[in-house]
């Protein structure tokens, strides 16, 4: 299994919009793709220089030729609605990570 996380820092004078659109519409939308599992949305506990609210999503993905369908059939689409609606409010980054093993108590 893959995790496709996705770490944003969002501009304060559009967190509460860019909150419920995650919750209520991206996240949802990311799902509906049939690309990923699970959705996952954490708030990054650490005060960033440039200020701002920094949260992680991380995205289970079934393997690795799954989320390159996602990069090539969804990717484009799904940022641009984000970018065309917090344009210049927000930075990310992505990283892929490999699920080595998963234990629960």
């Amino acid at each position: 299994m893959l995790i496709y996380n996705v770490t944003i820092n969002i501009d304060e004078s559009v967190h509460d919009a860019w909150l419920g659109w995650m919750r209520d519409t991206h996240i949802p939308d990311m799902l509906g793709t049939g690309k990923f599992t699970k959705a996952k949305m954490s708030r990054v506990l650490v005060e960033e220089e440039m200020g701002g609210l920094t949260y992680s999503v991380q995205y289970s993905c079934r393997d690795q030729a799954t989320l390159e369908r996602y990069y090539a059939e969804d990717a484009d689409s799904m940022r641009a609605d984000g970018m065309s609606r917090f344009a210049n409010k927000f930075v990310a980054f992505r990283t892929e990570l490999e699920v080595i093993s998963e234990q629960e108590a």
